[in-house]
């Protein structure tokens, strides 16, 4: 298996506006065997989406998967709350996403080019996205939940847009202070313990 080297933040890669991908350009032998590559290296790593810019391509094209073997460490209810189903694999291509409603859910996001961080990030719950698929043929996704959270934060991405521009600052912690001192604790008592941002 066939992986990349995942890019991290600060690399000017993540912060351009990637590139629209022609028809012709779809159907070729490289962006094909980049698809399956960029697969691969989301599984390996393992992640729910990794889109172009995050393996050094500014290129308008992301994959996403959100299987069930990655919901193993949460309960009923933790997925209820966070409206977590499994998402088959599937391709976007010079997506538009547009947001379905007004309301915005706050919830902690990791991302694999900010490695070993968590934040809180507000998101739509539900939007709509117009993309084309890894034949270059157009679709529509309605989605909501987390995997609106997913199909917002890696089109963000092919807008040189990394999570930590949306976060709530003081929301930042390790991975592993995260799972010490936050996980299962709702937002809402997180910003409450945290506090506001001290004045100067």
């Amino acid at each position: 298996m066939a992986t990349y080297k995942i890019v991290q933040v600060g690399d000017p890669v993540l912060r351009q506006r990637a590139r629209e991908l022609t028809r012709d350009e779809i159907g070729s032998p490289y962006i094909q065997d980049l698809i399956v590559r960029m697969r691969d290296t989301m599984r390996d790593a393992p992640g729910v989406g990794l889109a172009a810019p995050q393996i050094g391509e500014p290129l308008q094209l992301a994959v996403i998967e959100d299987p069930p073997a990655l919901h193993a460490g949460l309960t009923p209810e933790q997925l209820a709350e966070r409206e977590r189903a499994a998402v088959p694999f599937h391709v976007l291509i010079n997506p538009r996403l547009q947001p379905e409603g007004s309301e915005v859910v706050l919830a902690y996001e990791g991302c694999l080019s900010f490695s070993a961080f968590m934040m809180v990030v507000p998101r739509w719950r539900s939007v709509r996205v117009e993309a084309l698929d890894e034949h270059g043929d157009p679709f529509v996704k309605v989605a909501s939940g987390w995997y609106a959270r997913i199909l917002q934060h890696e089109i963000d991405h092919l807008r040189g847009i990394v999570c930590c521009d949306r976060m709530e600052p003081r929301t930042l912690t390790t991975h592993d202070n995260h799972m010490r001192h936050w996980r299962g604790i709702p937002i809402d008592d997180v910003r409450a313990t945290l506090g506001p941002m001290p004045a100067d």
